[in-house]
């Protein structure tokens, strides 16, 4: 069956050709290949792969297309203290497999000495020659064709970007209007109730969880617990088979491609949070999968003083050596095809700041990682979001990644969890609400390169960030040390479920509050999946390993939530009529043609907040005017946009404060958009003028927008 390459072997992995399949795999230090082909009753043909050009392995098999089950074996030196673990005896998945069927049988490897013991220290010192066929999944050939139609990506701009982070099966594993065969899956995603629920919320971009095919540790097969999340890749190229509805790993990519059409289709753009820092693989004492079967030395960062061992940045074990050209083409060929044949709208990159540390272990901006991507002529044009973070050395890196990057920004998220429990000054506030200038003006990056979140998938639900001061992960099984305990929430009184009116009406606004900064924030806003609809993980922070009802959407509260519901909506709604609150410059604090300034700060007694105003470290009210006429904003033919003006009230105090609105200059008439101390957005607003006293609620916003003709600030 063995024949030549067809065609040039630099395109790894499987690629069909309508008459036969080129296998490529790469190893630069293996001394031989087989290719493993697998019948549909699980024998095993081995292929010995006898080409081999510039440290590429390869092979061309006329016959053999789509549904081809394979795998590979790779022969070299065991030697762990010199960074070498090639082991014959262990079946490996091909890197840029662009399918995977099924995961790790972990029942079947626990009669194997397939994990070294970790109770064992020196375990992987010597060769394990027990097969791991029986446990492995399989690589699957695959044929890439899809009928696109008339598919259009959204392109939305920055500025109308609003992110919804979900997870593919959670989203709809227990919604009664998704076919029950579809739900949790791509297809279930895709359906018309699942997409007309993110369209009618207003959201423009799904950030899906890692959809890459990952696979689970095997102490939580132990503990009957599943990797949920989803952050332990092993297939860059694979859509995770557990979320598809049809069997078959050939469709599973058609299905995943449907997905993202359904998607373009309503006008909502996919983004994929993708793990590039390290893989499944573990440390010294982990399984053999992929990676360190092939070519250990040449895919992970090895310490440089002991290579049996791995640098860890991650907290898994191992990391991928970005610095080293094989690794960094693999995850350039990855993005390109997700972003080109799978036409995904951009990435979220977990831990990025490992991605970019160079040789050296220190985090550089200017990383071969940043630069090859900064030069791509695709890459270079799709969304780019960074996790500023990892557990290394310098490993904050949040406003020090170059344009034209994003960035999740932590500090934003943290500060204003402070102000509303009443943890944080208002000039840190201010900062935050405006963009946080203080991070992303260097580099002339504006405040849309701030992600700005309250809550994501890693840590609790915005319902959980009012009902719980402690996590509670004691389903996890460790005894609830996992998790982090630096939530900077406030249970409003009681921990978990209450019965207390007061409590519970408290915790409703609060909701409010953090949602309204969150939407009327400048930057780009990720809302949580789930808290639209009052969504409790029961106070878990960490629910990585929960596939189940504690990390599922309930859409069983939606008609008891629908207050909360149609509150968030039409924050989403006003921020987009609006472009006043998703400006693309920073404030400046200049005066513009009206004379009056493009933001201003006013204490609630109406006057301008001073310089011992913003110090007091007691201060937790405080207005800002937002000039709608000085965007500095054009449109297409270049002229000048405007908006009209608002007033945002912010009281952190416990007690109802009274607010002087400011002079008849920054507007004499002005209408009450909305109040969090309310449940929805009055539909008949209350107008007020200019010197009025107004009451804000104790903890609790109020939004005022300007009556009159644009241009007029006299009106």
């Amino acid at each position: 069956m063995r024949a030549a390459w067809k065609g040039a072997p630099f395109p790894l992995g499987a690629s069909f050709d309508g008459h036969g399949t080129n296998f490529s795999l790469f190893s630069a230090n293996a001394t031989a290949v087989e290719l493993c082909l697998f019948d549909e009753l699980g024998a095993e043909e081995r292929v010995h792969v006898r080409e081999k050009t510039l440290k590429h392995w390869h092979c061309y098999l006329p016959g053999v297309g789509p549904g081809q089950r394979y795998a590979y074996r790779v022969f070299g030196p065991y030697d762990p203290g010199k960074g070498h673990r090639f082991n014959p005896a262990k079946l490996l998945l091909d890197p840029y497999a662009k399918a995977i069927d099924g995961g790790v049988d972990w029942a079947a490897a626990s009669t194997l000495p397939y994990v070294p013991d970790p109770e064992d220290p020196d375990a992987d010192l010597e060769i394990d020659d027990e097969d791991s066929s029986p446990a492995m999944p399989r690589c699957v050939v695959v044929d890439g064709r899809f009928d696109w139609g008339d598919d259009r990506a959204p392109r939305r701009p920055w500025q109308e970007t609003i992110i919804y982070e979900m997870h593919v099966k959670g989203f709809t594993m227990r919604h009664p209007g998704v076919r029950e065969d579809l739900r949790g899956t791509y297809a279930g995603l895709a359906s018309d109730v699942a997409v007309r629920h993110l369209r009618d919320l207003g959201v423009t971009a799904i950030e899906l969880l890692p959809v890459h095919h990952a696979i689970e540790e095997s102490f939580l097969s132990e503990r009957q617990l599943t990797n949920y999340w989803g952050y332990s890749s092993i297939g860059f190229f694979a859509p995770h088979s557990g979320y598809a509805a049809t069997g078959s790993c050939g469709q599973q990519l058609s299905e995943f491609k449907g997905m993202v059409k359904a998607l373009h289709a309503a006008g909502i753009e996919v983004i994929l949070d993708v793990v590039y820092n390290h893989t499944a693989e573990g440390n010294h004492l982990g399984p053999m999968l992929c990676f360190k079967g092939i070519d250990n030395s040449t895919y992970y960062r090895l310490a440089p003083d002991a290579p049996r061992h791995y640098v860890d940045c991650t907290g898994t074990g191992n990391t991928l050596d970005t610095t080293n050209p094989i690794v960094l083409r693999m995850i350039m060929d990855s993005l390109r095809y997700w972003a080109t044949e799978c036409r995904v709208d951009g990435f979220r990159f977990d831990l990025a700041t490992t991605l970019a540390r160079e040789r050296s272990g220190e985090y550089d901006k200017a990383a071969a990682f940043l630069d090859v991507i900064a030069q791509d002529p695709i890459l270079s044009q799709v969304k780019l979001i960074a996790e500023p973070w990892d557990t290394g050395p310098g490993g904050y890196q949040v406003g020090n990644f170059p344009a034209p990057w994003r960035e999740w920004n932590g500090v934003y998220r943290d500060t204003v969890r402070d102000f509303w429990r009443g943890q944080s000054n208002v000039a840190a506030f201010a900062s935050r609400f405006t963009g946080s200038s203080d991070l992303y003006e260097a580099d002339e990056r504006g405040p849309l390169a701030s992600i700005n979140f309250i809550t994501a998938h890693d840590g609790f639900t915005l319902r959980d960030l009012v009902s719980y001061d402690e996590k509670h992960n004691e389903g996890n099984g460790e005894d609830n040390r996992d998790g982090t305990d630096d939530n900077r929430s406030w249970n409003c009184g009681a921990e978990g479920p209450t019965d207390d009116s007061a409590i519970i009406s408290l915790r409703e606004r609060q909701q409010r509050n953090l949602i309204a900064t969150l939407l009327l924030s400048e930057g780009v806003p990720m809302v949580l999946a789930g808290d639209e609809l009052g969504r409790s993980q029961q106070g878990n922070n960490n629910a990585w390993c929960q596939d189940n009802e504690i990390s599922w959407l309930d859409w069983a509260l939606a008609p008891w939530q629908e207050d909360l519901h149609r509150f968030v909506r039409s924050l989403i709604s006003l921020r987009a009529r609006h472009l006043v609150f998703r400006r693309s410059r920073f404030f400046a604090g200049t005066l513009g043609e009206e004379g009056l300034p493009d933001v201003w700060w006013f204490r609630p007694d109406g006057r301008r907040m001073t310089q011992r105003d913003w110090t007091r470290q007691d201060a937790r009210a405080l207005g800002v005017f937002l000039n709608g006429q000085k965007l500095q904003e054009t449109d297409e033919q270049g002229a000048p946009i405007t908006d009209v003006s608002f007033l945002v009230l912010f009281n952190g105090h416990d007690e109802q404060i009274e607010f002087k609105l400011p002079n008849a200059s920054y507007g004499r008439r002005w209408t009450m958009r909305l109040s969090t101390a309310e449940e929805s957005i009055d539909e008949e607003p209350v107008e007020v003028r200019a010197r009025d006293m107004v009451s804000v609620h104790g903890r609790s916003m109020l939004v005022l927008e300007r009556i009159g003709i644009a241009g007029d600030p006299a009106v």
